[in-house]
């Protein structure tokens, strides 16, 4: 288990891998000069509950990992933390997607009419 550290102060240990991605996330979004909420689910050894903290440019971050070698990074587990840190609801943990599903296809921002030749109309066939 790793551990992130926000501000000196507050501690919560997360499993390398994930610890490996949500640290290449949220450092992109530092390098940007972006700020945004990150949230998670806190352990009921803990007393449970979700703790939230503002990630930001001036911040002190911490990302301490109980291993010495770097995990593989997933392109798709990284765009899903991605796309939820750059969402009102801000970074929040999510189960690593199984990447041998196959994805639905992205939908449609809008429909497409297209004119048809009037050459290609035809009238209805008279029996």
């Amino acid at each position: 288990m790793g551990k992130f550290i926000y501000d000196s102060t507050i501690k919560i240990d997360f499993e390398d891998r994930l610890l490996a991605h949500l640290q290449a996330v949220i450092m992109a979004k530092v390098r940007r000069g972006e700020s945004f909420p990150f949230t998670w689910k806190d352990d009921m050894s803990t007393g449970g509950g979700r703790t939230t903290v503002y990630i930001h440019p001036n911040v002190s971050l911490v990302f301490k990992y109980h291993g010495s070698r770097s995990p593989q990074l997933s392109a798709a587990w990284l765009h899903a933390l991605t796309y939820n840190a750059n969402s009102g609801r801000g970074l929040y943990v999510i189960p690593e997607p199984d990447e041998s599903a196959p994805r639905e296809s992205a939908p449609r921002d809008e429909m497409v009419f297209r004119e048809v030749p009037n050459d290609q109309l035809r009238a209805p066939a008279h029996s």
